[in-house]
């Protein structure tokens, strides 16, 4: 169906209403959490109990000594994985914990 003068795609209307309601964060940090079971697969979300996004910093609870600190040695990837992921730079830092 055409689209015709004056008139509003689904799209924008969905976008109009998130940003007047100011809804960006909050989906924003739903979309991180799908983001690192996507991109960090299976067998890393089994052992992930917690993540959370405050402001530009991710925090990650893991409920394994060992492959926090191996994660901790990849960390920037990481990070530059979950923001083509998300398809914007949301975070600037990965605490894991």
């Amino acid at each position: 169906m055409a689209k015709r003068d004056g008139e509003n795609t689904i799209g924008d209307v969905l976008k109009n209403f998130i940003e007047k309601n100011k809804l960006q964060k909050g989906l924003d940090k739903v979309s991180v959490k799908e983001a690192w079971h996507t991109v960090l697969g299976d067998a890393i979300a089994k052992y992930t109990t917690d993540v959370t996004l405050d402001r530009t910093t991710l925090y990650v609870q893991l409920s394994s000594s060992v492959l926090r600190e191996e994660l901790s040695y990849g960390k920037e990837k990481i990070i530059r994985l979950l923001n083509e992921e998300l398809g914007k730079e949301l975070i600037k830092k990965l605490i894991l914990r």
